[in-house]
């Protein structure tokens, strides 16, 4: 490299680190959560974790592996981790996201390019004619925006942070993804569940029928306890074609967010006796929690590329400085080329000062001012639905394990009235009907049971998800 090359090519990079200093981007200012500062307070919610004396742990802190306590979930968590489609979909877009913050990113420093050439002309003919050869190499940098009121910086940070905002999209999927196959795998679980009773009811209820057939035989039944004999048996067969296809379908559902079938021997045979998760997950004292959910990190990243677009917009008003140099050798034969004598040289800054662009600048600015209040709407709309969503779950939290608690004990009533109506009717003591409504209610009770396990097994993983999960 010749001295006049290596004079100019550290000014041009000093010149790249040093534009770009002045910002014009507003001062970033975190908008007020406009939402209360601790959780809802009343009879529909448990005490607060910490005044129990419990260490508090917040969810993002707890990861899905420890937080799903049953094996054979977390197995099918992972199968869903590793082939879901819609998380493919989000991972790429976060590295096309990283892709062009590097693309802008690039564009602070100059870029510098070796070019080489050769040319040959012929001119007249004959004894008039007359030939040039020209060779010519160099190395420089073609049309470099210094970047003095950092138009080009404001660019490359709204770049950074939309490929943030991207990242955190991909982790709320990801969370989403794990809470969606949990729910999907546990309401398997309560519909085999609902459909043990069904078959269980079914051919209780067979058994009855055909009982009551023959004591109207012998003329002991009447025509009405065989009627209504029959009835609660053909409900039950129904059920137990709903359920059939209803635990089938919840199982095309599961495999659908696992991305491959799911092996059988991982699938549960029901909702009782299982623990899937921790029995409790804390929600702290403050709602400062919702901060750190993936979806309001999301958004607030989203904020910032609007405010940093706004700085963009405004040092559009102001002159471009655009920079070219070069430096080489040049020479009609190639023996001289990279003699001294062949040197060459060149710097061409130019400037561009906006006069007039019929309100383009402006309405640019306006656009962007606009939007970065779109921006602060969305972050506050964000933590606003995760405050209700959060709320929600306590709620449910804290009055799940009474309604729990009550219902387990109307199926032990349920069950006591259903053998005590039996025995009676066996004896003769008790009409066919008291014995049908002790059935209908023992049945009934058995699937509200299920149902309330599931709300129960459910809300606990809903809540691990508002919380803003961990994903390791």
């Amino acid at each position: 490299m010749t001295r006049g090359l290596m004079r100019s090519a550290p000014s041009l990079l000093v010149l790249g680190l040093l534009t770009g200093c002045i910002s014009l981007d507003p001062d970033y200012q975190r908008p007020a959560a406009p939402v209360p500062a601790a959780w809802p307070k009343g009879s529909a919610y448990a005490p607060p974790a910490a005044a129990k004396g419990a260490t508090e742990k917040a969810a993002a802190e707890t990861g899905w592996q420890d937080f799903f306590v049953d094996a054979d979930l977390r197995a099918v968590v992972g199968q869903a981790l590793d082939n879901n489609r819609d998380l493919r979909v989000a991972v790429q877009n976060v590295l096309a996201a990283r892709a062009k913050y590097q693309v802008q990113d690039a564009a602070r420093l100059p870029t510098v390019d070796a070019t080489g050439s050769a040319g040959y002309s012929r001119t007249g003919a004959g004894g008039t004619r007359r030939e040039t050869k020209s060779l010519s190499a160099g190395i420089g940098v073609s049309a470099f925006e210094a970047d003095l009121f950092g138009r080009v910086a404001s660019l490359t940070r709204a770049e950074l942070e939309t490929y943030l905002a991207q990242e955190e999209t991909a982790r709320a999927t990801r969370i989403s993804l794990i809470s969606e196959v949990a729910t999907a795998y546990i309401t398997y679980a309560a519909d085999k569940s609902l459909l043990r009773i069904a078959q269980t009811t079914m051919e209780s209820a067979q058994r009855s029928a055909e009982v009551t057939r023959k004591r109207l035989t012998n003329g002991v039944a009447t025509r009405l306890d065989a009627a209504e004999a029959d009835t609660v048996y053909q409900t039950a067969r129904a059920n137990v074609a709903s359920y059939t296809t209803q635990v089938a379908q919840d199982l095309n559902a599961l495999e659908i967010l696992t991305g491959a079938p799911v092996d059988p021997a991982r699938l549960p045979d029901g909702v009782e006796g299982r623990v899937f998760t921790l029995a409790a997950l804390p929600a702290g004292m403050s709602t400062d929690v919702l901060l750190n959910r993936p979806d309001v990190l999301s958004a607030e990243h989203s904020l910032k590329a609007a405010n940093a677009n706004i700085g963009a917009a405004r040092a559009a008003f102001f002159p471009t400085v655009s920079l070219t140099t070069a430096a080489g050798f040049a020479s009609s034969a190639f023996g001289n080329l990279f003699q001294a004598r062949s040197q060459s040289l060149s710097f061409t800054p130019s400037v561009s000062v906006p006069l007039f662009d019929n309100g383009a600048n402006q309405a640019n600015l306006d656009y962007a001012k606009a939007t970065q209040q779109a921006a602060v709407a969305t972050y506050e709309k964000t933590i606003q639905t995760a405050f209700r969503e959060v709320a929600d779950a306590l709620a449910r939290r804290g009055t799940i394990a009474e309604q729990l608690d009550a219902q387990q004990a109307t199926v032990r009533s349920a069950q006591t009235s259903y053998d005590l109506s039996q025995a009676r009717y066996a004896q003769g003591a008790d009409s066919y009907l008291n014995a049908l409504d002790a059935q209908r209610t023992l049945y009934s009770a058995q699937q509200t049971l299920v149902s309330v396990r599931l709300t129960d097994a459910s809300n606990l993983v809903t809540l691990y998800q508002v919380l803003g999960g961990g994903i390791k």
